[in-house]
């Protein structure tokens, strides 16, 4: 009987997906998607479309449909469900784009040097100059309205009158609550570089008369007190420990008897399948600035010391996870 090898197929998929990565940012950038939306398209109809030479929008076509980001059929090229929905800039989901841009111009370079990192723990030299700044948070801020809209659409937010987003870095997550749960009054609490960009995402969302933003260091400020919902997103891995514990100590302090923690963030897990999406973001946070992504025991463990009780966590689609806690 013939001896049967391993399958390398597994190998060769995660050694070959920075060229499927790039391939996808180049597709972006050249408009593919939005071009893709006007209706399916040959390989030299959307070579017209996009501005591009055929080979390209073959080559940028072919691979995107193995990927499952286009489908082909007779020869024709058309935008998937999800890529009509989130990179044609005509769907109804958040417009992915700009985080393309961010991790084709901001984030590949920095794993370029990843080797370094991973012999030394050291993030790679971060340079925002120029409109560098603007891309890195263009993209960070999708990436947060990304999640938002995620946590909106698998957490029950009209149970909940009184809101507070605690040092958060966008005011995605406090609007789409406050758009879930029509009653509901939100607070927006951020250093002074934050409250700006909140205070316009409120009002552009009609949400000015249901909300308000409090300018205040969350680790030294002043605490507001009664919420029945606190919000804790992408907190966790900005700061170390000590830090860490101090913030969800003060989260308790603003919460209402009774009140809900939902943090939101990255974690690693001892599972014996780790989830994919949150260990390549321990890397990219490495990497990037040398923020961190923790084990969510030791999470669990700030939460519990604090007076949380973590009652459930949920992983969100191709976003983080939240810890779901009640105020004991």
């Amino acid at each position: 009987m013939a001896h049967s090898s391993p399958d390398p197929s597994g190998i060769l998929g995660v050694a070959t997906g920075y060229m499927a990565a790039k391939q996808l940012f180049a597709a972006s950038e050249a408009g593919v998607f939005a071009a893709l939306a006007g209706g399916p398209a040959t390989a030299a109809e959307l070579a017209g479309r996009a501005g591009m030479p055929e080979r390209t929008a073959r080559i940028l076509g072919d691979g995107l449909a193995g990927l499952g980001l286009l489908a082909r059929e007779d020869g024709r090229y058309a935008n998937s469900p999800a890529a009509a929905a989130y990179l044609s800039g005509e769907g109804d989901g958040v417009d992915l784009r700009p985080f393309l841009a961010f991790l084709d111009a901001i984030s590949y370079p920095h794993w370029l040097g990843f080797g370094a990192t991973t012999a030394s723990a050291e993030p790679q030299p971060l340079d925002l100059a120029g409109d560098r700044m603007r891309t890195f948070m263009n993209g960070v801020m999708t990436y947060n309205a990304l999640h938002a809209r995620m946590l909106a659409e698998n957490f029950d937010f009209t149970r909940y009158s009184r809101i507070l987003d605690y040092g958060g870095l966008s005011a995605a997550f406090l609007v789409e609550a406050l758009r879930s749960a029509g009653q509901a009054h939100g607070t927006f609490l951020a250093p002074g570089q934050f409250t700006e960009f909140a205070r316009k995402a409120l009002l552009d969302a009609g949400l000015g008369g249901r909300s308000e933003v409090v300018e205040a260091d969350p680790l030294t400020g002043d605490v507001p007190e009664g919420f029945d919902l606190v919000l804790l997103e992408h907190v966790v891995h900005r700061f170390d420990a000590e830090r860490n514990r101090a913030m969800i100590r003060r989260a308790r302090q603003a919460a209402a008897p009774g009140g809900t923690l939902v943090l939101l963030d990255f974690f690693l897990d001892d599972d014996p399948d780790q989830r994919v999406i949150d260990a390549l973001h321990a890397g990219e946070y490495l990497v990037i600035d040398g923020t961190v992504v923790y084990p969510e025991a030791e999470v669990r463990g700030w939460l519990t010391a604090a007076g949380w009780e973590p009652v459930e966590t949920r992983a969100l689609p191709a976003s983080p996870r939240v810890i779901v806690a009640e105020a004991r």
